[in-house]
């Protein structure tokens, strides 16, 4: 099995990346997250957003996993399979969608909790994305919540109806304004009546299985390592585990199993959302990036927050990743610079020297590297012979300092504008 995540706050490029590379697998797999998740697909010169649906839908033959791992929303998970087919109409997610019965599921005052708290004084707001991801974990870690498996019981009904009805009535206590119980409770059965069409199985079995039998899986990170609930910027993080160690555990598959570990990052770093970003940018250069990149969150349409590229970080995310090959994309953006700029280690208020981004420091200052910068038009390079001396000094420059290969560099948002480098 091999994975393929993020290595900063997501918004990497992981779909377009995946979607490049399925066709080489049998199985493509989701093992984290759940409709938080925005990865875009480029078909025939449009372009869709992938939130539950694993990256490997359009290829043929090909069986997409949503794992134990996740947490799946029925009616967002509805809403994007009737989206999806109408996008492509060849499509046929009821024969190749596997839907694992551990899964968790998120409730309509799920997403209902989220805004509450993200807008009430009386917790720490962290901009999340309301789609109620985190109340889903957090239930689940309180064995308090339902699993896609107990959709099959006779009583699921009333035990979501009281679940709904607990959290209605607690909601309103607050003075929250509220819609109508009934009309969300009447949308998340249908929604119900519709995930009963796919085939949910356990799929750790599936998956090893289909191992047993020398079928090759590739498993998808949602979101990115900095957003890791163990190992990222907390609190300002997302609520699974964004790492490969999550694909293990998010899959049901053995360490052992695990092959390549693609690593995805841009040639700079953005971020949506609250936390630490040492190397931000607040000046026009920052937002001509954020329009030049095209930085809107594929999920939400925020703008993103963008900035130099981060060294420290992305080295402690390659480090606790074990990262085989780095997938690096947008460089193409920064074409046209006299200049790029590399964190390369922070300084802090006491003058002393951090190079490890494992707890990004307070008011830490950036020490930037200024390499030359690259001019091309990267719509004609085929080639990796073909890239510009000054962005093969940079792409040296990084392989040197994270000791791992740059198996792929992206050349252009199309889907095909990407160069196999090794």
């Amino acid at each position: 099995m091999d994975i393929v995540l993020g290595l900063q706050w997501g918004d990497e490029g992981k779909g377009k990346f995946i979607d490049l590379i399925s066709e080489n697998y049998d199985i493509t797999a989701r093992f984290n997250g759940g409709s938080n998740a925005g990865h875009s697909i480029e078909r025939n010169g449009r372009r869709i957003t992938l939130k539950m649906i694993p990256s490997g839908i359009f290829m043929k033959g090909v069986q997409n996993v949503i794992g134990t791992g996740t947490v799946l929303d029925p009616v967002s998970f509805k809403k994007e399979i009737l989206n999806l087919q109408v996008f492509d109409n060849t499509v046929q997610p009821e024969n190749n969608v596997i839907i694992s019965l551990k899964a968790h599921f998120v409730l309509p005052t799920h997403k209902l909790l989220d805004v509450f708290m993200e807008e009430s004084p009386d917790y720490t707001t962290i901009g999340t994305t309301k789609n109620g991801i985190a109340q889903a974990y957090s239930n689940k870690i309180l064995r308090q919540n339902v699993r896609v498996g107990d959709m099959f019981a006779p009583d699921f009904k009333s035990r979501v109806q009281h679940i709904l009805e607990r959290d209605y009535k607690m909601l309103a206590a607050e003075g929250m304004s509220l819609p109508s119980l009934e009309e969300i409770s009447n949308e998340f059965f249908e929604a119900i009546d519709f995930l009963k069409n796919f085939n949910c199985t356990e799929t750790e079995i599936y998956l090893n299985a289909a191992l047993g039998e020398g079928k090759k899986i590739l498993a998808e990170g949602s979101q990115a390592t900095m957003l890791d609930i163990d190992h990222g910027t907390y609190p300002y993080v997302t609520s699974s585990s964004t790492i490969a160690a999550g694909a293990s555990s998010g899959l049901g598959v053995s360490p052992k199993k695990i092959g390549e570990i693609f690593g995805v990052a841009k040639a700079y770093c953005t971020r949506v959302g609250n936390g630490a970003f040492p190397t931000e940018l607040f000046d026009e250069f920052g937002e001509e990036l954020r329009i030049k990149g095209n930085e809107f969150g594929s999920n939400t349409g925020r703008p993103r927050r963008t900035g130099w590229l981060d060294l420290p970080a992305l080295k402690y995310a390659v480090m606790i990743n074990g990262v085989t090959q780095l997938v690096l994309t947008k460089a193409d953006v920064l074409s046209g610079l006299k200049s790029v700029a590399v964190c390369i280690h922070y300084e802090l208020e006491d003058g002393t020297i951090e190079t490890n981004a494992g707890t990004l420091p307070e008011n830490a200052r950036p020490v930037f590297k200024w390499l030359t910068g690259w001019d091309a038009d990267f719509s004609v390079i085929k080639d990796s012979a073909a890239l510009p001396t000054e962005l093969k000094d940079f792409l040296s420059f990084l392989e040197a300092e994270l000791e791992i290969p740059v198996g792929y560099l992206s050349t252009g948002p199309g889907r095909e504008e990407i160069l196999k480098m090794i």
